[in-house]
């Protein structure tokens, strides 16, 4: 009965051992082919892109400067809505939900927060707070694909989809809480691009309960001066 403990204790042993290898592996290769090793050295990224939803096509702006730095300017309807994070604090301006400049909290300020990482969410994860669990592969749409569990410091939970053949992030599923509800959110990234060393997706489709959404990037330029004063909370 000993020697079959040991034996299974030893197999179990063998089996986290090859799943934290996997796992490593996996991280690895997604990080060089990303390129993600050459955007710590990138500053800022200003994105000129164009959003589509219920038939209407808006224009966008993304700024992101690091440290931890993000703004996100879209037109609609000839009004122009403001969501930013300057570092410390989140902030919207949205004159259709009414006037004066409000704080972002709970899911849209992690949101915000998670959009001024460059890296992303798996580079650097445990110096970050996070955890990634290893799930396994799946044939998605006829291609294998990993799968990994992140799960961050204050317990939002992430699934992300990673292609067995370019390593390429494929698909996000996200868990949101809003408007006192938990939402299923899929965030699919399509059509990568090198930038300088560095694979950015060009399409970005966003599936939420009320609707999709769509983002094409036109325009992505890097190390361009941004003035920190784009990221603070402007006075009411």
């Amino acid at each position: 009965m000993k020697r079959i403990f040991f034996l299974a204790a030893l197999m179990l042993f063998a089996l986290i051992n090859t799943q934290a290898q996997s796992l490593e592996k996996v991280l690895d290769n997604y990080y060089k082919a990303n390129g993600l090793n050459k955007v710590g050295d990138v500053k800022t990224f200003d994105i000129k892109a164009k959003m589509s939803m219920m038939g209407m096509e808006m224009p966008m702006e993304i700024k992101v400067k690091k440290p931890n730095k993000f703004r996100v300017d879209v037109e609609m309807m000839g009004q122009k809505t403001i969501s930013a994070f300057d570092g410390e604090k989140g902030w919207m301006k949205n004159p259709m939900m009414g006037a004066g400049v409000q704080d972002l909290d709970g899911a849209q300020l992690q949101q915000a927060m998670g959009q001024a990482d460059m890296e992303g969410a798996l580079y650097n994860y445990a110096a970050k707070g996070s955890t990634v669990e290893m799930l396994g592969k799946e044939n998605v749409d006829g291609a294998e694909e990993y799968k990994l569990k992140l799960t961050n410091k204050e317990g939002m939970v992430q699934t992300y989809y990673i292609s067995a053949d370019d390593y390429m992030v494929t698909k996000v599923e996200s868990k949101v809480e809003a408007m006192g509800q938990t939402m299923d959110i899929v965030t699919r990234m399509l059509e990568y691009k090198e930038v300088k060393g560095i694979k950015i997706a060009n399409k970005i489709e966003v599936e939420m309960p009320m609707g999709k959404q769509s983002v094409i990037m036109e325009e992505i330029k890097v190390d361009e001066p941004l003035d920190d004063s784009l990221f603070a909370r402007p006075a009411n």
